[in-house]
């Protein structure tokens, strides 16, 4: 998952106001500084008014983030929308789902409250809410198949799988990294992000680009593991139906889902667990380090080692979000927990 820079999108070369040139990438004129999007920045302005009001917090992100790409960023309107799009953003960050009496605050306090009970509560409801999201929401798990980059880009992949383990395997660990990556697009579709659909590299798994920039630490740790709880629910499904069926496909595609989705946790370059530990602070990074040291002596997975050396590397950095994020800490440290007993799973043929 990678995080370009914005992308500007203006068509005009005269000015509505003045008639002066104008660039084509412009968004205001250099002669009246009149906005050359004005018309469309009333009914971005009205469409999140309209979503305020029936309480959709995505859909106001998802008008004033495109609002954004259309007014000069040294403006004042764009200081005053880009602090509105981080308020939302929190409100949808904060770990503590709000009363269904209340809508959630944003700039909420981050507390650790109720101790490991409410941790384990939390977690446990973050991944419920991912399975029932999987099984629910298969129109979004469609979306990227009917775009024809991905869906091509998916059969190569799974051509290249098939010759190495056969065409059933391919087919497996094809859709895992699909579903994977289909988180990272829920959270993103969440936050109001625009994107574009997976596109598959074969031999090296997929990907997705952002069109916008997250507005927060926060808001990109949700993003970034978004695709392992996705992966998570996806192993864990392959998981049960290994216990129900004792085939041993199952137990295989357990195992993979589960590594490549660990693999992912590795807080370095533009992997998940990199985007995931911007948002911690320096206390709740050494946590982090110590849950997967703890993990590694369990269940002695090797690809633990990787995993919590970078992880000491990072948390002896300056973190520079002091506020930390605990939903973020648990989050990842639960996605360690669960995934390394899954890889440690005895998998028939290679055990």
């Amino acid at each position: 998952m990678t995080f370009p820079a914005p992308v500007s999108a203006s068509l005009g070369v005269r000015c509505p106001q003045c008639g002066a040139e104008i660039a084509p990438a412009a968004v205001s004129c250099p002669t009246c500084h009149a906005l050359i999007h004005a018309g469309q920045l009333k009914s971005l302005a009205e469409a999140a008014r309209t979503a305020a009001a029936r309480g959709d917090v995505s859909g106001q992100l998802e008008a004033w983030r495109v609002a954004l790409t259309l007014l000069p960023p040294e403006s004042a309107q764009f200081r005053t929308i880009s602090d509105r799009v981080r308020t939302l953003s929190r409100s949808l960050s904060d770990p503590s789902p709000a009363p269904a009496s209340q809508p959630a605050a944003g700039d909420a306090k981050k507390v650790w409250g109720g101790g490991a009970i409410s941790a384990a509560a939390l977690l446990l409801w973050k991944f419920k809410a991912a399975a029932i999201f999987l099984l629910t929401k298969g129109k979004l798990l469609l979306f990227g198949l009917s775009k024809g980059t991905t869906f091509l880009s998916m059969l190569a992949a799974l051509g290249v799988y098939w010759t190495l383990w056969g065409w059933k395997f391919a087919l497996g660990f094809v859709l895992s990294i699909y579903i994977h990556e289909m988180g990272h697009v829920a959270a993103m579709k969440r936050f109001g992000l625009a994107a574009t659909a997976p596109m598959f590299i074969p031999g090296f798994g997929a990907f997705i680009r952002m069109k916008q920039h997250p507005a927060t630490a926060q808001e990109e740790a949700r993003i970034g593991l978004g695709g392992p709880i996705w992966g998570l629910a996806a192993a864990g499904g392959c998981f049960l139906l290994y216990v129900t069926t004792a085939q041993p496909y199952w137990a295989a595609l357990t195992h993979t889902g589960a590594m490549i989705n660990l693999f992912n946790l590795m807080p370095v370059w533009q992997l998940d667990g990199d985007h995931a530990f911007k948002a911690l602070n320096r206390t709740e990074r050494w946590i982090a380090t110590g849950v997967t040291a703890g993990m590694l002596f369990v269940t002695g997975e090797g690809l633990l080692v990787l995993v919590g050396i970078l992880a000491v590397v990072q948390a002896l950095r300056e973190a520079p979000n002091a506020e930390g994020d605990r939903t973020a800490l648990i989050q990842f440290a639960g996605l360690i927990i669960a995934l390394a007993l899954l890889m440690k799973m005895p998998v028939p043929g290679l055990s």
